[in-house]
């Protein structure tokens, strides 16, 4: 897995989130591989919803959360703009997506990522060339087969 890798939300919530220890562990080993291989991509839209999210669940949290949105910040978030919502609206009408769906494949796309990891789409399915990775359903190595 050369390249880049887009990380959705869920993905992001799961890495910090110990109430599902299965999908904690999943997503920390995707995460530690991209970290590794210098793959992973999100986008700032991401960021806010992980820390709005991670923050409900765990108040007392917040500033390692916070620590975690700044670490992230080496990624390169793609930051939402007229092009990037132009891309939205034009992968929502094409496939029936949800705005915020659409934005984190334009996103996605935008950042020039091969795959979207997230639980949220179909696994498999290939939107506007990015194809969507469930990370509970499969592992990094399958992104190298």
């Amino acid at each position: 897995m050369t390249a880049p890798v887009f990380v959705d939300t869920n993905v992001l919530i799961y890495w910090v989130d110990g109430t599902d220890p299965a999908k904690q562990r999943q997503a920390s080993l995707w995460m530690a591989e991209l970290w590794g291989r210098r793959t992973g991509r999100t986008s700032f839209q991401v960021l806010q919803e992980f820390f709005v999210a991670a923050s409900r669940k765990n108040p007392g949290a917040r500033k390692q959360l916070r620590a975690e949105v700044r670490h992230l910040l080496a990624w390169r978030p793609i930051a939402v703009d007229g092009a990037i919502i132009d891309s939205a609206w034009k992968i929502q009408d094409r496939y029936r997506l949800s705005f915020w769906d659409s934005l984190i494949v334009a996103a996605a796309k935008a950042a020039s990522c091969r795959w979207l990891l997230t639980e949220d789409l179909q696994d498999s399915q290939v939107l506007d060339g990015v194809t969507i990775v469930n990370p509970f359903l499969r592992n990094p190595e399958d992104l190298s087969a």
